[in-house]
């Protein structure tokens, strides 16, 4: 038997060049009690960065798995923050060790909403799946999924005093839910489009939504089960202008005739914004005092406005109403005792004043803000050319003014990267976009220089990696020196864009091609520089090939004999390269080739074209070995692994893979940019792989020593294929229930179905560990004495953790009485009684009829009733007493150490906030 070809696999080892993703928000989070507004948490393709925006450095990495991050939530507490995924799953990650213990999986597509209640006991996820799920977090599981959007849920907030939720969508309906009930209790249809964002402004007395017209529409919130303040002054029900006063026709509103058993919702004006683009999103900071908003075209100035309370609104216009009727007053002062107060009707106006804009340096694409002590704001900004920026104002200043207060911009590009090189020693990486080129340490990730440059195309190391050398879309080559960081010539060597350069074998010079359909040669050339008298590095141009089409990628063969150039008109020209003539033409893909490279002995050439497919040629004859459909999109890059006639291929369907160009066959797919992938770069030890995508993140890949088998290969994609069809599915139903408004909030997936294999494996063994008790015992009875007890199964004691809900929804019933006697045992025994409480309820509930109906079962259930009850009590009375007697030792040190003990500072906020509105309510009775 002959030896296989062994290959190794390529792992992904590093995620950089990515400041923020634009498709999750931004937050401001806490780092072990440091200092409020000084971190920032933002998504970076699957993994979340948290980054100190003083010091401009990534402090803590949250590790994401496979899909794209897209919201961020963090904690009441400050030391969590949930994370919701492109897949559906919710995973929540501490703060302090940066792990995540907690994962929650039930949605079937993006997640577009987090939001914590007021404990942070309970989470409320909204998704592209049109699905809002409650998830109980002390638990770990959920609590049902709310169905009644159409179209995608774009924001989703608790009541804090009340177990409602209020959820919007762009569907153009808002809906109040009863979480007692979990029925969809009010429907609010006055929106004409989509709505994009929803606060609660006022003690949650007032509803502020924006959508896709010009209009933040502001509604009333009356709690039926509330009597009403007496003497609070009236809102007046009509529509005005932030800056003017013109009227609009009023929309369809709310039927008020109709009698609403929890609140009643009226529409008490609106603000017509200038601009008529969409609200992107609305933001407020904690106390509810101020709000942000930002437009979707203008989206380069963020709009800030201070939020006044009921009564303070109330007195700044009676302010305005008593400066307006005092000269009236004064004119008749004989007669003050009689005149009559102003009557003052109080506006939307009075109660949303604009503070200030902030012009940001870019779009903005999320808002954060934050309120500190002193009348501080501060306001992060993630922008969508991959940067942060944070400003400062200080709200107690008549006129406001936002500084800015750092800016993040050093650890990424702001356009997407087009070229990549890898120097000679394998240390340094080259990456440039659209305005700068940088130079990365592989070893660190840190960039050690960026320089300014125009739109590069392509790129390589001058041997001996002092300088480098870029290849833009004006046609020139601009030539760097990396220990200075200056430019040191620009070269206009080209009349269009220049697609590629490659560098001779001999690395004597290098060769250009561009859209004017010229191929030039150029040479290395020491010169002396005019300025500084020393010598420096230029480029002669000695020898053109013209063609007669635009020239796209150009390669020498190693042996330095030939040159191939792809053409637009879909072909690969190959030339002799000390005469410049003609040699052969590779011909048959359908669209152009837009990469190309030879193999490290001059024998093959592998092309990849538009038209999805890559073909490998021999260059001895121009034959075609092969063609191969490569990628579901066009193939961006190609190159062969130095020394091997292995290669690399990526493509705009957002994969790389690898490829034997010997055996014609695919060796391994490298998932995990997000976006398209433009460009990669193999180390020259062929250890190491950097890639570009869309998505602004720069990925570092290792070759390990673990061997692939391509067997292995296949059965994990065909795996991962019914997987994801099974994640696709529809959702298991629970017997005699219909599908309304309410649903159970997990789903079938893989790990379900496994887990319920487990349940039924495990019951069998159990079975089988039942028998041979059974057999023990008898066995001692006969022979008279003590026999030593048989070994327990180790299949049955590595049984672990399992999914509980949908595990038990798709176990066949046959197997339940076996488990519920099971569950009997445990109770008596006093073994995880919750949780076995938690499973026994779940299973009566989704087998009702079944379970009733069997008569076998009914001494079953009556001891379950009785054990249950019994053991519950007693876990209750444990935790009672250990509570009253942790409250006896407080009251003991308390009493001796003359200390408080867990002093809440929320309490007595809450004490000074009573006392000021006792204030302000007496001055209001002055008033």
């Amino acid at each position: 038997m002959g030896l296989t070809k062994q290959y190794l696999r390529y792992v992904t080892s590093a995620v950089f060049g990515v400041i923020g993703s634009q498709k999750a928000n931004i937050a401001y989070v806490t780092l072990r009690g440091g200092e409020r507004g000084r971190y920032v948490a933002v998504a970076a393709c699957e993994h979340v960065f948290i980054w100190d925006v003083r010091k401009g450095e990534k402090v803590l990495i949250l590790q994401g798995q496979k899909h794209e991050v897209t919201f961020l939530c963090p904690s009441p507490d400050g030391i969590h923050i949930a994370v919701g995924y492109e897949d559906g799953a919710v995973r929540i990650f501490s703060l302090l060790s940066g792990e995540s213990n907690v994962s929650f999986n039930g949605h079937k597509s993006a997640v577009t909403v987090l939001h914590y209640d007021r404990l942070g006991a309970r989470l409320v996820t909204g998704s592209k799946d049109t699905d809002v799920i409650v998830w109980d977090i002390i638990n770990e599981c959920g609590l049902y999924r709310l169905r009644g959007h159409k179209d995608i849920i774009t924001q989703a907030l608790f009541l804090k005093d009340k177990n409602l939720l209020v959820t919007s969508s762009k569907d153009s309906f808002v809906k109040w839910w009863d979480l007692d009930t979990q029925h969809c209790f009010k429907t609010m249809v006055g929106h004409r489009s989509e709505v994009w964002g929803m606060l609660l402004l006022n003690l949650e007395t007032r509803l502020l939504t924006g959508s896709a017209d010009s209009e933040l529409r502001a509604w009333d919130i009356n709690y039926v089960q509330e009597e009403k303040a007496e003497g609070e002054p009236k809102v007046k029900k009509g529509k005005t202008l932030l800056d003017e006063d013109d009227d609009e026709d009023n929309e369809e509103g709310e039927d008020e005739s109709v009698e609403e058993r929890i609140l009643s919702c009226k529409k008490a004006g609106s603000i017509l914004r200038e601009a008529r683009d969409r609200v992107i999103s609305l933001t407020t900071d904690h106390s509810k005092s101020y709000l942000l908003f930002h437009l979707l075209q203008t989206n380069a100035v963020l709009l800030l406005f201070c939020v006044l309370s009921s009564v303070v609104g109330f007195l700044h216009q009676l302010v305005k109403a008593c400066c307006v009727a005092a000269p009236c007053c004064r004119a008749q002062e004989d007669t003050v005792e009689e005149a009559a107060v102003p009557v003052v009707e109080r506006t939307l106006k009075d109660e949303i004043i604009r503070l200030t804009n902030v012009k940001a340096s870019a779009k903005i694409r999320w808002v954060d803000c934050l309120s500190c002590p002193g009348g501080e704001l501060k306001v992060a900004l993630l922008l969508q050319n991959n940067t942060i920026e944070t400003y400062s104002l200080k709200t107690s200043d008549k006129t406001p003014t936002a500084n800015k207060t750092a800016r993040l911009t050093l650890g990424g590009h702001r356009t997407d990267v087009r070229t990549l090189a890898f120097s000679s020693d394998n240390l340094a990486v080259l990456s440039a976009s659209g305005d700068t080129v940088k130079v990365w340490n592989r070893s660190t990730l840190q960039v050690i220089r960026t320089m300014a440059c125009e739109y590069a195309l392509c790129s390589l190391f001058v041997p001996g990696d002092r300088q480098i050398i870029l290849g833009t879309k004006s046609g020139k080559l601009q030539i760097f020196e990396l220990a200075s960081g200056s430019l040191l010539e620009t070269v206009d060597a080209h009349d269009g864009a220049l697609w590629s350069l490659s560098l001779a074998p001999d690395q004597r010079g290098i060769v250009t091609g561009s859209a004017d359909k010229t191929v030039k040669f150029w040479e290395f050339e020491l010169i002396k520089d005019q300025g500084t008298g020393q010598k420096r590095l230029t480029v002669k141009h000695t020898r053109t090939l013209q063609l007669e089409e635009d020239v796209l990628c150009v390669r020498f063969s190693p042996d330095q004999r030939l040159l191939a150039v792809s053409l637009l008109d879909c072909t690969v020209k190959i030339f002799y390269t000390d005469t410049l003539k003609f040699f052969l033409s590779l011909y048959g893909h359908k669209l152009p080739v837009l990469c190309l490279d030879i193999s490290h002995d001059s024998t093959l050439i592998a092309t990849g074209s538009a038209d999805r497919n890559v073909k490998i040629w021999g260059l001895d004859f121009g034959d075609c070995h092969r063609s191969m459909f490569a990628h579901d999109d066009s193939v961006m890059f190609l190159q062969f692994v130095p020394k091997t006639h292995l290669f690399f291929t990526a493509g705009k369907d957002k994969k790389i893979k690898q490829w034997d160009a010997d055996k014609f066959e695919l060796i391994q797919t490298l998932e995990g940019h997000h976006r398209e992938v433009w460009c990669l770069t193999i180390s020259p030890n062929g250890d190491h792989i950097v890639s570009s995508s869309h998505d602004k993140s720069l990925r570092l890949w290792e070759r390990t020593r673990e061997p692939i088998i391509l067997e292995e290969e296949r059965e994990m994609v065909r795996e991962a294929e019914f997987e994801e069809s099974m994640s696709k599915g529809d959702a298991p139903v629970v017997p005699g229930e219909t599908q309304g408004e309410a649903a159970p909030a997990g789903k079938k997936t893989v790990e379900t179905v496994k887990a319920a294999e487990r349940i039924m494996e495990a019951l069998e063994l159990y079975k089988e560990e039942m028998r041979k008790m059974e057999e023990h015992k008898y066995a001692c009875e006969n022979a008279g004495k003590q026999l030593p007890p048989p070994k327990p199964n180790p299949i049955l004691v590595a049984f672990g953790n399992v999914s509980l809900e949908v595990s038990l929804l798709v176990l066949p019933f046959p197997y339940v009485p076996e488990l519920l006697r099971l569950f009997n045992s445990y109770i008596q025994q006093g073994l995880e009684v919750e949780l076995v409480c938690r499973c026994l309820f779940f299973l009566l509930k989704i087998h009702f009829g079944q379970i009733s109906s069997n008569q076998m079962l009914l001494s079953v259930i009556d001891e379950l009733r009785t054990n249950t009850l019994s053991k519950v009590h007693e876990i209750r009375d444990v935790m009672g007493f250990n509570r009253a007697a942790l409250q006896f030792l407080q009251r003991e040190i308390e009493s001796k150490e003359d200390v408080m003990f867990f002093a809440e500072a929320t309490g007595r906020l809450e004490e000074k906030k009573k006392r000021r509105r006792k204030r302000e309510r007496a001055v209001l009775t002055i008033a």
